[in-house]
């Protein structure tokens, strides 16, 4: 089966947190997706199985700016 997500898509927990780059992809001896995020000004990393992803989407300006 292919994968939902490609090295370099952005995404998120579908519970919620900071956006995310997929840095490295389920293979042969992994299910698990690799994913890159700064918390502040520190990389942090961590691993995740496709069913916790979605796909990031970018809060609309417009929106964002009248809350």
């Amino acid at each position: 089966m292919a994968n939902k997500f490609k090295i370099g898509d952005v995404v998120m927990l579908k519970s919620g947190g900071p956006p995310m780059t997929i840095s490295s992809s389920p293979g042969s001896t992994s299910d698990l997706y690799g994913c890159r995020w700064f918390k502040g000004a520190t990389a942090a990393q961590g691993a995740y199985i496709e069913g916790v992803l979605q796909l990031y989407t970018a809060p609309d300006a417009a929106t964002a700016s009248k809350k």
